[in-house]
């Protein structure tokens, strides 16, 4: 029996959701916005383990408290308690698939990636992972365990 087009597309559909399960994650001050779920794809499982030389994509859906005209993302590898900053690609969140000016009540879905360089240590750290509004203030901010790897 061959499998139906339709059902091919099902059992793809499946695989994909299975790999952008929603994260278990530390809510670490959002205070103008609410975080409703944090994506990192691939990463089946906590600590995510993140491959040297590739890149993640980052998919955080969140609620805004407040207007704003535009929004700036912060990445920090945070160990023993100090925040190293870690750079990515686009740091303006109205290029991250924010519709901008940022509107109260309204829902968002905020798009990056997180690369991984080949001379990053493998080592066990939190990345943290902010996104402030035009007051400075935090728009969302979580953190997540990751093992950088070979």
């Amino acid at each position: 029996m061959v499998p139906s087009p339709l059902a091919l597309l099902l059992a793809l559909g499946a695989a994909a959701t299975a790999l952008a399960e929603p994260l278990r994650f530390v809510d670490c001050g959002s205070i103008d916005g609410s975080i409703q779920e944090v994506n990192v794809s691939p990463c089946p499982t906590q600590p995510c383990l993140l491959h040297k030389g590739t890149s993640y994509s980052i998919n955080v859906t969140f609620a805004s408290k407040i207007e704003s005209q535009g929004s700036k993302a912060r990445v920090y590898g945070e160990m023993l308690h100090v925040d190293v900053p870690f750079p990515i690609p686009e740091p303006d969140g109205c290029k991250s698939g924010i519709q901008c000016p940022i509107q109260k009540g309204h829902s968002y879905s905020y798009l990056n990636k997180l690369p991984v360089k080949s001379e990053y240590p493998s080592i066990k750290l939190i990345v943290k992972w902010e996104l402030v509004d035009d007051q400075d203030q935090l728009l969302f901010c979580w953190k997540i365990p990751v093992q950088i790897t070979s």
